[in-house]
Protein backbone atom coordinates (compact mmCIF):
# COMPACT_ATOMS: atom_id res chain seq x y z
CA UNK A 1 0.00 0.00 0.00
CA UNK A 2 2.85 2.38 0.86
CA UNK A 3 4.13 1.42 -2.79
CA UNK A 4 0.97 2.42 -4.20
CA UNK A 5 0.48 5.71 -2.07
CA UNK A 6 3.89 6.76 -3.37
CA UNK A 7 3.54 6.31 -6.69
CA UNK A 8 0.07 8.34 -7.20
CA UNK A 9 1.65 10.75 -5.39
CA UNK A 10 4.25 11.29 -8.03
CA UNK A 11 1.50 10.66 -10.50
CA UNK A 12 0.26 13.76 -9.05
CA UNK A 13 2.66 15.76 -10.47
CA UNK A 14 2.15 15.46 -14.26
CA UNK A 15 -1.48 15.62 -14.12
CA UNK A 16 -1.65 18.57 -12.76
CA UNK A 17 1.00 20.04 -15.04
CA UNK A 18 -1.64 19.00 -17.91
CA UNK A 19 -4.48 20.50 -16.08
CA UNK A 20 -2.24 23.91 -15.89
CA UNK A 21 -1.54 24.02 -19.62
CA UNK A 22 -4.94 23.05 -20.96
CA UNK A 23 -6.77 25.70 -18.70
CA UNK A 24 -3.82 28.28 -19.44
CA UNK A 25 -3.84 27.40 -23.26
CA UNK A 26 -7.65 27.76 -23.40
CA UNK A 27 -7.39 30.68 -21.00
CA UNK A 28 -5.68 32.34 -24.30
CA UNK A 29 -8.61 31.60 -26.84
CA UNK A 30 -10.65 33.46 -24.82
CA UNK A 31 -12.25 37.04 -26.23
CA UNK A 32 -10.64 40.04 -24.00
CA UNK A 33 -8.33 39.89 -21.49
CA UNK A 34 -6.88 42.70 -18.44
CA UNK A 35 -5.78 44.87 -21.11
CA UNK A 36 -9.16 45.15 -22.87
CA UNK A 37 -10.38 45.55 -19.91
CA UNK A 38 -7.91 48.67 -18.58
CA UNK A 39 -8.77 50.40 -22.57
CA UNK A 40 -12.82 50.09 -21.96
CA UNK A 41 -12.33 51.49 -18.43
CA UNK A 42 -10.59 54.40 -19.60
CA UNK A 43 -12.60 54.83 -22.39
CA UNK A 44 -15.86 54.44 -19.84
CA UNK A 45 -14.38 57.00 -17.34
CA UNK A 46 -13.95 59.54 -20.32
CA UNK A 47 -17.88 58.74 -21.51
CA UNK A 48 -18.66 59.51 -18.44
CA UNK A 49 -16.78 62.98 -18.24
CA UNK A 50 -18.93 64.27 -21.15
CA UNK A 51 -15.35 64.05 -23.08
CA UNK A 52 -14.86 62.56 -26.44
CA UNK A 53 -13.53 58.61 -26.27
CA UNK A 54 -9.81 58.83 -25.28
CA UNK A 55 -7.76 57.33 -28.63
CA UNK A 56 -5.08 55.32 -26.92
CA UNK A 57 -2.13 55.55 -28.41
CA UNK A 58 0.24 52.26 -29.82
CA UNK A 59 2.67 53.59 -27.24
CA UNK A 60 0.42 53.05 -24.13
CA UNK A 61 -1.46 50.10 -25.15
CA UNK A 62 2.80 48.32 -25.42
CA UNK A 63 2.88 49.67 -21.91
CA UNK A 64 -0.16 48.12 -20.37
CA UNK A 65 0.73 45.01 -22.40
CA UNK A 66 3.93 44.96 -20.83
CA UNK A 67 2.70 46.08 -16.73
CA UNK A 68 0.93 42.73 -17.08
CA UNK A 69 3.17 40.24 -19.03
CA UNK A 70 1.64 40.63 -22.13
CA UNK A 71 4.27 41.63 -24.44
CA UNK A 72 5.65 38.17 -24.30
CA UNK A 73 4.75 34.74 -25.85
CA UNK A 74 1.93 32.87 -24.46
CA UNK A 75 4.58 29.64 -23.60
CA UNK A 76 7.28 32.07 -22.25
CA UNK A 77 4.45 33.67 -19.82
CA UNK A 78 2.98 29.98 -19.01
CA UNK A 79 6.72 29.00 -17.98
CA UNK A 80 7.02 32.10 -16.09
CA UNK A 81 3.67 31.40 -14.19
CA UNK A 82 4.20 27.95 -13.29
CA UNK A 83 8.04 29.02 -12.14
CA UNK A 84 6.54 31.64 -10.07
CA UNK A 85 3.70 28.82 -8.98
CA UNK A 86 5.90 26.10 -7.70
CA UNK A 87 7.23 29.17 -4.99
CA UNK A 88 4.23 29.34 -3.63
CA UNK A 89 3.20 32.51 -6.10
CA UNK A 90 0.16 32.41 -7.44
CA UNK A 91 0.53 35.87 -9.41
CA UNK A 92 -1.54 39.22 -8.56
CA UNK A 93 -5.20 39.57 -9.12
CA UNK A 94 -5.55 41.66 -12.43
CA UNK A 95 -9.17 43.18 -10.59
CA UNK A 96 -8.39 43.25 -6.74
CA UNK A 97 -4.52 44.26 -6.98
CA UNK A 98 -3.73 41.66 -4.48
CA UNK A 99 -1.68 38.80 -4.34
CA UNK A 100 -3.61 35.97 -6.20
CA UNK A 101 -3.50 33.64 -3.81
CA UNK A 102 -4.68 36.20 -0.94
CA UNK A 103 -7.88 36.75 -2.89
CA UNK A 104 -9.01 33.11 -3.10
CA UNK A 105 -8.11 32.35 0.71
CA UNK A 106 -10.17 35.64 1.92
CA UNK A 107 -13.25 33.30 0.17
CA UNK A 108 -12.14 29.77 1.47
CA UNK A 109 -13.91 30.20 5.14
CA UNK A 110 -17.35 30.53 4.12
CA UNK A 111 -16.91 28.24 1.64
CA UNK A 112 -15.25 25.72 4.15
CA UNK A 113 -17.72 26.02 6.32
CA UNK A 114 -20.62 24.69 4.16
CA UNK A 115 -18.33 22.18 2.61
CA UNK A 116 -17.59 20.51 6.09
CA UNK A 117 -21.06 21.13 7.46
CA UNK A 118 -22.81 19.96 4.81
CA UNK A 119 -20.27 16.80 4.21
CA UNK A 120 -21.03 16.08 7.55
CA UNK A 121 -24.22 16.14 8.35
CA UNK A 122 -24.86 14.32 4.48
CA UNK A 123 -22.90 11.74 5.73
CA UNK A 124 -24.12 10.86 9.43
CA UNK A 125 -27.43 10.86 8.82
CA UNK A 126 -27.53 9.67 4.95
CA UNK A 127 -25.88 6.50 6.07
CA UNK A 128 -28.05 5.63 9.43
CA UNK A 129 -31.01 6.46 7.61
CA UNK A 130 -30.29 4.17 4.01
CA UNK A 131 -29.47 1.27 6.68
CA UNK A 132 -32.77 1.82 8.24
CA UNK A 133 -34.60 2.39 5.15
CA UNK A 134 -33.15 -0.85 3.69
CA UNK A 135 -34.13 -2.83 6.92
CA UNK A 136 -37.75 -1.30 6.59
CA UNK A 137 -37.79 -1.78 2.61
CA UNK A 138 -41.80 -1.56 1.57
CA UNK A 139 -42.83 -0.56 4.64
CA UNK A 140 -44.98 3.36 4.96
CA UNK A 141 -42.30 4.64 6.40
CA UNK A 142 -39.79 3.87 3.73
CA UNK A 143 -42.02 4.65 1.03
CA UNK A 144 -42.92 8.72 2.58
CA UNK A 145 -39.31 9.01 2.98
CA UNK A 146 -38.40 7.83 -0.50
CA UNK A 147 -41.09 10.28 -1.77
CA UNK A 148 -39.41 13.08 -0.05
CA UNK A 149 -35.45 12.13 -0.43
CA UNK A 150 -36.77 11.73 -4.81
CA UNK A 151 -38.25 15.37 -4.47
CA UNK A 152 -34.70 16.28 -2.73
CA UNK A 153 -33.00 14.74 -5.30
CA UNK A 154 -34.74 16.24 -8.59
CA UNK A 155 -35.35 19.89 -7.07
CA UNK A 156 -32.06 22.10 -7.50
CA UNK A 157 -30.51 23.44 -5.03
CA UNK A 158 -31.19 27.51 -6.59
CA UNK A 159 -34.85 26.62 -7.04
CA UNK A 160 -35.01 24.89 -3.12
CA UNK A 161 -33.36 28.89 -1.97
CA UNK A 162 -35.98 30.17 -3.95
CA UNK A 163 -38.88 28.17 -1.84
CA UNK A 164 -37.23 28.32 1.38
CA UNK A 165 -36.98 31.77 1.07
CA UNK A 166 -40.99 32.49 -0.45
CA UNK A 167 -42.09 30.09 3.04
CA UNK A 168 -39.50 30.56 5.59
CA UNK A 169 -38.03 34.16 4.96
CA UNK A 170 -40.90 36.52 4.80
CA UNK A 171 -41.51 35.86 1.60
CA UNK A 172 -45.36 35.08 1.86
CA UNK A 173 -45.76 33.00 4.82
CA UNK A 174 -43.36 32.54 7.72
CA UNK A 175 -40.82 34.86 8.86
CA UNK A 176 -38.47 32.62 10.32
CA UNK A 177 -34.97 33.41 8.48
CA UNK A 178 -32.97 36.00 7.07
CA UNK A 179 -33.44 36.51 3.21
CA UNK A 180 -29.78 36.56 2.64
CA UNK A 181 -26.08 37.28 3.96
CA UNK A 182 -23.94 35.68 6.31
CA UNK A 183 -24.76 37.94 9.24
CA UNK A 184 -26.88 40.44 10.46
CA UNK A 185 -27.23 43.95 10.49
CA UNK A 186 -26.08 44.34 14.23
CA UNK A 187 -23.82 41.73 13.93
CA UNK A 188 -20.92 43.91 15.38
CA UNK A 189 -22.88 45.13 18.49
CA UNK A 190 -23.62 41.11 19.76
CA UNK A 191 -22.07 39.12 22.20
CA UNK A 192 -19.82 36.14 21.08
CA UNK A 193 -22.39 33.80 21.41
CA UNK A 194 -24.67 35.69 19.57
CA UNK A 195 -22.78 36.28 17.13
CA UNK A 196 -22.34 32.69 16.59
CA UNK A 197 -26.32 32.00 17.00
CA UNK A 198 -26.42 35.04 14.54
CA UNK A 199 -24.30 33.44 11.61
CA UNK A 200 -26.00 29.90 12.24
CA UNK A 201 -29.12 32.19 11.54
CA UNK A 202 -28.16 32.90 8.47
CA UNK A 203 -26.85 29.58 7.85
CA UNK A 204 -29.90 27.26 7.99
CA UNK A 205 -31.52 27.70 4.37
CA UNK A 206 -28.53 27.46 2.28
CA UNK A 207 -27.25 24.56 3.98
CA UNK A 208 -29.97 23.07 3.28
CA UNK A 209 -29.89 23.67 -0.49
CA UNK A 210 -26.48 22.68 -0.34
CA UNK A 211 -26.62 19.47 1.04
CA UNK A 212 -29.54 18.18 -0.45
CA UNK A 213 -28.56 16.62 -3.51
CA UNK A 214 -25.77 14.66 -1.93
CA UNK A 215 -28.01 13.82 1.27
CA UNK A 216 -30.81 12.31 -1.50
CA UNK A 217 -27.91 10.12 -3.42
CA UNK A 218 -26.05 9.58 -0.69
CA UNK A 219 -29.12 7.67 1.25
CA UNK A 220 -30.36 5.98 -1.65
CA UNK A 221 -26.92 4.52 -2.33
CA UNK A 222 -26.74 3.44 1.11
CA UNK A 223 -30.34 2.00 1.34
CA UNK A 224 -29.51 -0.01 -2.22
CA UNK A 225 -25.80 -1.21 -1.46
CA UNK A 226 -27.41 -2.50 2.30
CA UNK A 227 -30.62 -4.22 0.34
CA UNK A 228 -27.95 -6.45 -2.00
CA UNK A 229 -26.05 -7.23 1.05
CA UNK A 230 -28.82 -7.88 2.73
CA UNK A 231 -29.98 -11.26 0.28
CA UNK A 232 -26.80 -12.39 0.33
CA UNK A 233 -25.48 -16.11 1.70
CA UNK A 234 -23.50 -14.68 4.54
CA UNK A 235 -26.28 -12.55 6.19
CA UNK A 236 -28.61 -15.87 5.81
CA UNK A 237 -25.67 -18.07 7.33
CA UNK A 238 -25.15 -15.58 10.07
CA UNK A 239 -29.08 -15.57 10.95
CA UNK A 240 -28.70 -19.37 10.91
CA UNK A 241 -26.02 -19.18 13.67
CA UNK A 242 -28.54 -17.37 15.90
CA UNK A 243 -28.00 -13.49 15.20
CA UNK A 244 -30.96 -11.68 14.73
CA UNK A 245 -31.82 -9.90 11.37
CA UNK A 246 -30.88 -6.54 13.53
CA UNK A 247 -27.48 -8.02 14.20
CA UNK A 248 -27.05 -9.76 11.02
CA UNK A 249 -27.23 -6.20 9.21
CA UNK A 250 -25.20 -4.13 11.27
CA UNK A 251 -22.75 -6.63 12.51
CA UNK A 252 -22.21 -8.28 9.12
CA UNK A 253 -23.73 -6.64 6.27
CA UNK A 254 -23.07 -3.17 7.26
CA UNK A 255 -19.51 -3.00 6.40
CA UNK A 256 -19.85 -4.10 2.37
CA UNK A 257 -22.50 -2.27 2.15
CA UNK A 258 -19.83 1.17 2.87
CA UNK A 259 -17.66 0.22 0.45
CA UNK A 260 -19.22 2.01 -2.30
CA UNK A 261 -20.18 4.85 -0.36
CA UNK A 262 -16.61 5.62 0.71
CA UNK A 263 -15.49 6.73 -2.85
CA UNK A 264 -17.35 10.24 -1.59
CA UNK A 265 -15.24 10.77 1.61
CA UNK A 266 -12.16 11.89 -0.52
CA UNK A 267 -14.34 14.69 -1.14
CA UNK A 268 -13.46 15.76 2.09
CA UNK A 269 -10.27 17.18 0.75
CA UNK A 270 -11.91 19.67 -1.62
CA UNK A 271 -14.58 20.95 0.88
CA UNK A 272 -12.83 24.41 0.77
CA UNK A 273 -13.70 24.60 -2.88
CA UNK A 274 -17.63 23.34 -2.81
CA UNK A 275 -19.54 26.18 -4.40
CA UNK A 276 -22.55 26.51 -5.95
CA UNK A 277 -22.86 30.06 -7.83
CA UNK A 278 -26.69 30.13 -8.42
CA UNK A 279 -27.54 29.63 -4.20
CA UNK A 280 -24.50 32.04 -3.50
CA UNK A 281 -26.93 34.43 -5.79
CA UNK A 282 -29.62 33.35 -4.15
CA UNK A 283 -28.78 33.61 -0.77
CA UNK A 284 -26.51 36.91 -1.54
CA UNK A 285 -23.33 34.81 -0.62
CA UNK A 286 -19.69 35.98 -1.57
CA UNK A 287 -18.24 32.83 -1.60
CA UNK A 288 -15.81 30.73 -4.03
CA UNK A 289 -18.34 30.38 -6.81
CA UNK A 290 -18.79 33.76 -7.19
CA UNK A 291 -15.56 34.62 -6.86
CA UNK A 292 -14.97 32.10 -9.84
CA UNK A 293 -17.72 33.35 -12.07
CA UNK A 294 -16.60 36.99 -11.31
CA UNK A 295 -12.77 36.28 -12.39
CA UNK A 296 -13.74 34.85 -15.24
CA UNK A 297 -16.07 37.47 -16.49
CA UNK A 298 -13.03 39.96 -15.30
CA UNK A 299 -10.52 38.08 -17.06
CA UNK A 300 -8.77 37.59 -13.88
CA UNK A 301 -6.75 34.72 -15.31
CA UNK A 302 -4.59 34.58 -11.83
CA UNK A 303 -7.36 33.59 -9.66
CA UNK A 304 -8.94 31.57 -12.51
CA UNK A 305 -6.05 29.70 -12.84
CA UNK A 306 -5.29 29.27 -8.91
CA UNK A 307 -8.52 28.22 -8.30
CA UNK A 308 -8.57 25.38 -11.05
CA UNK A 309 -5.02 24.40 -9.51
CA UNK A 310 -5.87 24.29 -5.92
CA UNK A 311 -9.06 22.62 -6.94
CA UNK A 312 -7.60 19.93 -8.99
CA UNK A 313 -5.05 19.14 -6.46
CA UNK A 314 -7.39 18.84 -3.75
CA UNK A 315 -9.45 16.01 -5.99
CA UNK A 316 -6.38 13.73 -6.33
CA UNK A 317 -5.51 14.01 -2.71
CA UNK A 318 -9.19 13.04 -2.03
CA UNK A 319 -9.37 9.97 -4.83
CA UNK A 320 -6.40 8.79 -2.92
CA UNK A 321 -7.47 9.55 0.52
CA UNK A 322 -10.86 7.50 -0.70
CA UNK A 323 -8.34 4.47 -1.59
CA UNK A 324 -7.03 4.81 1.37
CA UNK A 325 -10.74 4.45 3.42
CA UNK A 326 -11.13 1.16 1.04
CA UNK A 327 -8.50 -0.87 2.39
CA UNK A 328 -9.51 0.23 5.97
CA UNK A 329 -13.20 -0.63 5.42
CA UNK A 330 -12.44 -3.97 3.57
CA UNK A 331 -8.99 -5.06 4.21
CA UNK A 332 -9.24 -7.67 1.25
CA UNK A 333 -8.82 -4.94 -1.03
CA UNK A 334 -5.11 -4.41 -2.51
CA UNK A 335 -3.24 -1.55 -4.73
CA UNK A 336 -0.52 -3.01 -6.19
Amino acid sequence: MTAYIVRRLLLMLPTLLGITLVCFALIQFVPGGPVEEIISKVRAFESARGANAKTISTEEIANIKAYFGFDKPAYIRYFTWLGNLFRGDFGNSYVYQQPGLQVIVSKMPISLFFGLVSFLLSYSISIPLGVKKAMSHGSPGDVASSALIFAGYVIPGYTLGILLIIFFAGGSYFDWFPLGGIVGDNFENLSPIGRALDFLHHMVLPLICYMIGDFAVLTLLMKNNMLEELHKDYVRTAMAKGFSFRDAAWRQAFRNALIPVATGIGSLFAVMFTSSLLIERVFDIDGMGLLFYNSVLGRDYNVVLGIIVLSSFFTMLGRLFSDIVYVAIDPRIRFD
